[in-house]
């Protein structure tokens, strides 16, 4: 019966007259169907063990078990839950919602309530006073939300939580900043101020779009709660993975295997949430073992409208939130017009959430008073639905005028509340007036204590040798080539893969394995956690890596062997993701924020798959330092190579990456600088490279970590050379003393191998180039002329010499397609390419 009621909630505004004729068709409608008439109404039935309607009582009349239910279905709150399988779960839903008298508050609640809602109401009001002209993506229509976020933050502390990481969209920020996380008044305030001058590296970014990281005492529980608000993009519900991952990462360094004591809480509007295929690739990593943060509360600021699209032009589904479902998670709607009913409910998933560690969503719905922004006309496109808004008492009055009719304050109380909260603004608003530098790293909302000096700079320029002493490399070779578990039985051909590995070692040799298994192994050592993630990275797409070992015989019996490497290293995660990129390269630059201490690595099948996470790569890798001014050493791992495989696996498209490097192409930097590769690297946005040897790959990734300051890396990395026998390293090229080669010189005729191409090694080309006045100069890729390197490379070459001669290319002619499907075509266009390239006389006809 509960389901009958569930299912037919109306969301729709809707007064008391024509509810009450809905309910009475609905139970007409039903009361035929089970053969029952008006006469039946005042019979006695039994309540089934699966109902709560009852409370003490077993049996009740036919007209009380419809009012009890319809006072729990019926009403504010419409709960979708029916279509969890899991009996014990809808129990206690069924519980929580039907118990008569349930939803009681006492008075002190509700004076707290109110104090909440005059924050919540009077902040925008106090903006819009203030800055009229200004755009601030206001909370007005969903005031609600202020107090029914701090209600779930009060439940989870008295829960045991004390971290909440949070994400959400502009709408709201700077209310939730100010009233949530509890952000300075006047550092919101002043950044208004056109004139504020901005202190801090980078770009900076607008107001409603920063973050913030806060610790203190929950003044409901009395218990330290550390809050931190995750900056964003404009893309919306861009920034849920990104806090997935964060919040992962912090139950992680903190021991907390059950997400007992750092959670995450995802705030959506309705048209997005429907919308944006990143909120389904969200939901789908919320049960993954090495993904979940065990449990996520969503609240959805169902505003009814998306910018200027109603909901029927919006999704097909029937409610914006239709797409948790997919993961059993309980949907609670909810009237934001009943600030009881709210502050009910998110006690409710707080309960749900620390009970079950699965996510459950608060759908709040609620209306926009104002256009998209404050400067934008609603009226043009939805004039029926803002003529009712502008009819619709705030929820602040509504709810003040009722608990006045109540006794529970009276008026001069309540307008004692609102001074008190203006003169707080006023007092603010003029401390404001004295900032006249914004300084974006008090806003960072990730910090790295220790990490940097007070004033957030690295603690030196330098950069250790990235070398290892024989031992460690061949102690780390001989595990790689090992199983370290006994009775364990492996695959006869990984057991062959294994045996050539342990060939290499003795022979003091690497291949690009064997490289990337002693950069690890070496960092665990020193305490650096190591977590690679991705499609299929356990085995590796070219089943080159094997880093997860399978018993032949036991099921899911498995075997890590690079956690057997020392006694007391730091701990390696390697986990093959869901068919997600977008989502899961998200996730794991969220991981990365939490410390500078770990390697974290982003493996994509093949390097053009990199394409369906360009989101998180436009908007946070490339340029988080410059918006935020903060640091971030993600690894993407982007396999490239143009081998006949044709136009999808073959192009990791590094013109794109290049492209987006902040260096100048034309201005030669001053190359006696000291340190000057290490300052290069600090003034870059990321580095990108194409490794020529497995030794060079090697020292690149412990130089990740040995810098006194991170970086987003970029690594193209090989296929057909994974086995070639001729790629690669002498154990004599990773020794002590040893680095990262930025340009491999020619033994013989002259030529340059860079393995560095961004940020530009113009010291060292400028060199080589030297060594050779009379040659001519030629830059040869595989990639075609208007893809790969060429367009970066050339101007910074001719930067470098002085514009004293051409840089000639050659290579494949321009193309749309990064490669061909035709494997004649394709052995073709390389032979042209050779032949070009060492034809000594191949461009003299251009001279």
């Amino acid at each position: 019966m509960p389901s009958i009621f569930s299912s037919r909630i109306s969301l729709d505004w809707v007064d008391s007259a024509s509810q009450e004729s809905s309910v009475s068709a609905t139970r007409s409608g039903w009361g035929r169907f089970y053969g029952l008439d008006e006469s039946d109404l005042d019979k006695v039935f039994h309540l089934p063990t699966t109902t709560f309607i009852g409370g003490q009582e077993s049996a009740l009349p036919l007209r009380e078990i419809i009012r009890r239910l319809e006072m729990a279905y019926c009403q504010h709150i419409g709960v979708e839950f029916m279509f969890i399988n899991d009996l014990e779960q809808c129990q206690w839903i069924r519980q929580k919602f039907e118990t008569p008298g349930v939803m009681q508050f006492t008075n002190e609640e509700k004076r707290t309530l109110l104090a909440r809602l005059v924050r919540s109401t009077r902040f925008e009001e106090f903006l819009q006073r203030k800055w009229s002209s200004e755009k601030r993506f206001g909370l007005e229509g969903c005031e609600v939300l202020i107090p029914a976020l701090k209600t779930i933050i009060d439940k989870s502390s008295e829960n045991g939580v004390d971290y909440v990481i949070m994400g959400m969209p502009h709408r709201g920020r700077l209310n939730v900043l100010a009233n949530v996380i509890r952000k300075e008044l006047e550092q919101i305030f002043c950044q208004f101020d056109s004139k504020l001058e901005a202190a801090d590296e980078g770009s900076g970014d607008v107001k409603y779009h920063l973050g913030m990281y806060h610790r203190r005492i929950n003044r409901v529980t009395d218990r330290n709660i550390t809050l931190s608000l995750v900056a964003n993009p404009s893309h919306l519900e861009a920034a849920d993975p990104v806090v997935m991952g964060k919040t992962k990462a912090e139950q992680f360094y903190c021991g907390d295997t059950e997400g007992k004591k750092v959670m995450s809480i995802l705030l959506h509007g309705d048209a997005a949430f429907a919308g944006q295929g990143i909120v389904y690739e969200t939901f789908h990593l919320s049960d993954l073992p090495s993904y979940t943060t065990h449990g996520t509360v969503h609240v959805v600021v169902n505003n009814q409208i998306g910018f200027t699209t109603d909901p029927r032009m919006a999704r097909s589904s029937p409610y914006p939130t239709d797409v948790a479902r997919v993961v059993n998670a309980p949907i609670f709607h909810v009237n934001s017009d009943d600030p009881e009913a709210v502050m009910y409910v998110c006690k409710v998933a707080a309960e749900w959430r620390s009970t079950f560690h699965k996510d459950v969503v608060v759908d709040l719905v609620c209306y926009r008073r104002n256009g998209h922004n404050e400067m934008d006309e609603p009226m043009f496109t939805q004039p029926l639905m803002y003529k009712q808004i502008r009819k619709q008492k705030p929820v602040l009055q509504k709810y003040a005028e009722l608990l006045v009719s109540q006794g529970v304050v009276n008026q001069p109380e309540y307008e004692e509340e609102i001074s008190k909260y203006d003169k707080i603004c006023e007092e603010a608003f003029t401390r404001s007036k004295d900032e006249k530098i914004l300084h974006i790293k008090h806003w960072l909302d990730s910090p790295w204590p220790g990490f940097f000096t007070l004033d957030g700079q690295p603690r030196s320029m330098t950069c250790p040798s990235t070398g290892l002493t024989e031992d460690i490399l061949t102690h780390i070779g001989n595990v790689a080539s090992s199983v370290p578990v006994e009775d364990f039985t492996i695959h006869g051909g990984l057991s062959r893969i294994l045996k050539t590995r342990g060939e290499l070692v003795k022979n003091r040799t690497v291949d690009w394995a064997l490289a990337e298994y002693m950069a690890f192994g070496s960092l665990l050592k020193e305490g650096i956690h190591i977590r690679l993630s991705g499609q299929d990275v356990e085995r590796g797409t070219f089943s080159h890596r094997h880093h997860v070992l399978h018993d032949q015989n036991v099921d899911k019996r498995t075997c890590i062997p690079m956690n057997h490497l020392w006694p007391n290293q730091a701990p390696y995660t390697v986990c093959n993701s869901s068919l997600s990129e977008y989502g899961v390269l998200g996730f794991e630059l969220g991981f990365a924020m939490a410390s500078p201490n770990a390697l974290v690595l982003w493996e994509a099948q093949f390097g053009d798959f990199h394409n369906t996470a360009q989101c998180i790569i436009d908007q946070f890798i490339c340029p988080g330092q410059a918006k935020w001014v903060r640091q971030n050493g993600i690894v993407l791992l982007l396999p490239h190579g143009m081998e006949g495989m044709g136009p999808e696996h073959s192009s990791a498209r590094p013109e794109r990456f290049l492209q987006m490097c902040n260096d100048d192409p034309d201005v030669l930097p001053d190359l006696k600088e000291a340190n000057f590769d290490i300052n290069q690297l600090y003034d870059c946005n990321w580095v990108v490279v194409n490794c020529s040897t497995p030794g060079n790959f090697f020292h690149v990734l412990r130089r990740q970590i040995l810098l006194p300051f991170r970086k987003p890396l970029i690594i193209f990395t090989p296929k057909s050379l994974l086995r070639h026998p001729e790629a690669r390293s002498n154990f004599d090229e990773m020794l002590p003393g040893t680095h990262f080669q930025r340009v491999i010189p020619e033994d013989g005729p002259a030529a340059q191998n860079p393995g560095n191409l961004s940020p530009f090694p113009f010291d060292l080309l400028l060199q080589e180039v030297q060594k050779y006045p009379n040659a001519e100069l030629a830059w040869c890729q595989e990639e075609h002329k208007n893809q790969g390197y060429y367009d970066y490379v050339k101007p910074r070459l001719r930067t470098t010499i002085s514009r004293a001669k051409p840089v000639w290319y050659a290579g494949r002619d321009p193309a749309a397609a990064p490669a061909t499907g035709n494997k004649k075509t394709h052995l073709t266009e390389l032979q042209r390419l050779l032949d070009t390239a060492f034809d000594l006389d191949a461009f003299k006809n251009f001279s």
